[in-house]
């Protein structure tokens, strides 16, 4: 049965997440307002501008409509969205939504200059797997708390985790035609 996807639609490339979710058969919604937010089974935060994004955010009231979401229903963040989801505020002007047990540092490898594409190394089913890292001034995950798991890594650096309800990604899957991460989001994380 298909599912209503939510993107939040504030800021980034949130149209490849779009054509990832409709490319697995199921309806994306943009979600601007807390009334789209409502209609969701599940949602993705794009990756973007972390900054940016929080501010619209707060300016918008969708704060406290997105934590309580994600203590419900499952969300992915990629890049800045994973920012947003952690609980690091390294040189935000707000806090994050502190929804995944990570601290994070942000524009880790770099700036818009050092983005690359290289191999990582994902665990999806129990089963190790390789998967094209596109990194756009990515951050890095430098811890994670006891009750996230480990799904991924590009060489000692963690860039797929998870929680119960929390998917997060250092990188962009959604910049490549494979769709296994959005997959696994849609089919196994969260209720």
């Amino acid at each position: 049965m298909p599912l209503n996807i939510g993107i939040l639609a504030l800021q980034g490339d949130f149209s490849k997440h779009q054509e990832a979710i409709e490319g697995l058969g199921h309806q994306a919604l943009l979600v601007k307002d807390e009334a789209t937010l409502n209609r969701c089974h599940k949602l993705i935060i794009p990756g973007g501008e972390s900054t940016t994004q929080l501010l619209l955010i707060d300016k918008l009231g969708l704060r406290q409509a997105l934590i309580e979401f994600g203590r419900s229903k499952a969300i992915m963040g990629t890049c800045a969205g994973l920012i947003l989801l952690g609980k690091t505020r390294e040189h935000l002007p707000a806090d994050p939504l502190k929804l995944i047990d990570i601290e994070v540092k942000r524009n880790a490898y770099g700036r818009q200059v050092q983005s690359f594409i290289d191999t990582v190394e994902i665990d999806l089913h129990g089963e190790k797997m390789a998967f094209e890292g596109v990194f756009i001034r990515a951050p890095k995950i430098k811890a994670v708390g006891p009750d996230v798991r480990i799904l991924g890594k590009y060489k000692d650096d963690i860039v797929l985790a998870e929680n119960d309800h929390v998917l997060v990604a250092t990188f962009h899957p959604e910049l490549t035609d494979d769709y296994r991460i959005h997959r696994y989001f849609i089919e196994k994380v969260g209720p």
